[in-house]
């Protein structure tokens, strides 16, 4: 059984896939508390709205006739048994499945159960301004694979120095997606792009979260 915050249809806000129906399942619980959290509600049990098991996830993401899922939180790869609904994601080849991951879980379990191509890992990589940086797997950097997405959330300057650094270290733009997403109201999105500019940033994209621009960005199930 799984405690969901919530479950809905709409268009995929950020990552490969932005601007693209999207069916998403929040799952409660977080082993992280940044300090510029925008899903806080997802933290406490108390705000679950259902609890479902594997299956019935499944049939809602089917019911929806939508390929693409987001499966988010909250922290999707802590929660006891996910590996049930994972097996019936990654059996249904029609599926395009993304797995919103805080960066502080090793996926490489998870890479080696599950070997189809339709499971997808959006890592966060917690920066300085989070206050989380030293819970951050580094084995991460080195397992993602080119379906993959690595996302580095932009608080400040000190952080985009720091993600360059990363980046470069560990060459990530030749094994995966690499995007700088900005913390809203931390940091100007013109500042991360002259900061691109400035260092040559090939092959890494700056993100908008495309739902705060749609809908009021405390919105909740859009």
């Amino acid at each position: 059984m799984f405690n969901i915050i919530e479950k809905f249809l709409s268009v995929d806000g950020e990552g490969p896939t932005s601007g693209e129906l999207a069916t998403f399942i929040r799952f409660q619980g977080c082993n992280l508390r940044c300090s510029w959290c925008d899903t806080t509600y997802s933290w406490d049990k108390e705000s679950t709205s259902e609890v479902l098991t594997a299956e019935e996830i499944y049939k809602y993401i089917k019911e929806n006739k939508v390929t693409n899922v987001t499966l988010t939180g909250g922290e999707p790869l802590i929660q006891r048994n996910i590996h049930e609904l994972l097996e019936l994601l990654n059996s249904d080849e029609n599926l395009k499945v993304h797995i919103e991951t805080n960066g502080a879980v090793n996926i490489g379990p998870f890479k080696n159960k599950f070997i189809k191509n339709n499971i997808s890992y959006i890592v966060d990589f917690k920066l300085p301004s989070s206050n989380m940086m030293d819970r951050m797997d580094f084995n991460n950097l080195s397992i993602v694979e080119s379906n993959d997405v690595y996302k580095f959330v932009i608080g400040s300057k000190e952080d985009l120095e720091m993600a360059y650094e990363i980046i470069c270290k560990y060459n990530l733009t030749s094994k995966c997606f690499v995007y700088l997403s900005p913390v809203s109201g931390n940091i100007e999105m013109q500042e991360i792009v002259e900061f691109m500019k400035d260092k040559n940033l090939n092959r890494v994209r700056l993100q908008v979260q495309l739902h705060k621009i749609i809908w009021d960005k405390n919105a909740r199930g859009v």
